[in-house]
């Protein structure tokens, strides 16, 4: 019996957990953000924004949804970043044994070190795709080398990176960076060939992270952190169907919306883009 709100507002049937090939995880978690707060509200705002879509994906000619897309309960832990990390890591491992496609819902973006480290245990020969403004690659950042701010110092721990869209970091990143596989917002807009480029960096397994600042705030506002000069809807979706079609997608996660009432286009840009990367993947 569904006793909260689910992905897509599914009815029962294909909301089920037992009958889901998809698993939505929230981890409403805002612990080490350093400017705008409430990424901890994002996960709900994209559930609830997810009841008012259309179903049918146009592009796929499909209803990715008769797959069944389960909502699991949200993540709360608020101990410490690395409490959490711990207890992501964990259930998203659990998830993964019962060959769960999964999908976590953030968040800042340090929900994603667990999830990718869970990932990584099970997918051999697998590159993180990240779609940021942010590089995000400090050792550590305000006492934690799980904040925010390190999420791709972690990846890189654990499998290969390429980074899509950043336009903003610190020079004590520029000794982390992995020059050869990071596509510069700039340089992408004058390199018709940049998605080539991106599919050519990437191994078999493909884990995916999007921190929806990659978006251009004039696309997408509400969120923490955003920085001028992002990437639109279709740069984004555009990649992403090439890397299904091309890639083994394992899973992926969507953070750091910060949802406020003069924003709600965001919330709902956010819950479109889960829906249409679940429909290039199945």
């Amino acid at each position: 019996m569904i006793n909260q709100p689910n992905f897509c507002d599914l009815p029962e049937n294909y909301a089920d957990s037992e009958k889901a090939k998809i698993v939505i995880l929230p981890v409403p978690y805002d612990g080490t953000s350093t400017w705008g707060k409430g990424a901890d509200k994002g996960p709900a705002a994209i559930i609830e924004a997810s009841a008012n879509m259309e179903l049918y994906d146009i592009e796929t000619d499909s209803e990715v949804y008769k797959q069944g897309i389960f909502t699991e309960k949200a993540v709360k832990e608020h101990a410490s970043p690395e409490k959490m990390v711990e207890v992501v890591q964990k259930k998203v491992s659990e998830l993964l044994k019962k060959k769960l496609f999964t999908v976590l819902l953030g968040g800042e973006h340090s929900v994603s070190i667990g999830t990718i480290y869970a990932h990584a245990e099970k997918y051999k020969n697998m590159t993180v795709l990240q779609f940021d403004a942010h590089s995000d690659l400090r050792s550590e950042y305000h006492n934690s080398k799980n904040n925010h701010a390190c999420i791709m110092a972690r990846a890189q721990e654990v499998a290969k990176t390429v980074q899509v869209g950043i336009r903003s970091m610190d020079s004590s990143e520029k000794k982390n960076l992995a020059k050869s596989t990071v596509f510069f917002a700039e340089k992408i807009q004058e390199d018709k060939q940049w998605q080539e480029k991106v599919l050519a960096s990437l191994t078999e397994n493909v884990y995916i992270t999007i921190d929806l600042d990659v978006f251009d705030p004039a696309y997408l506002p509400a969120t923490g952190t955003p920085e001028p000069g992002g990437l639109d809807w279709y740069q984004v979706t555009s990649l992403l169907r090439k890397v299904a079609e091309k890639k083994k997608i394992v899973g992926f996660d969507v953070v750091e919306l910060a949802p406020n009432k003069m924003s709600a286009p965001s919330d709902f840009l956010a819950a479109k883009l889960v829906y249409k990367l679940l429909s290039y993947i199945f």
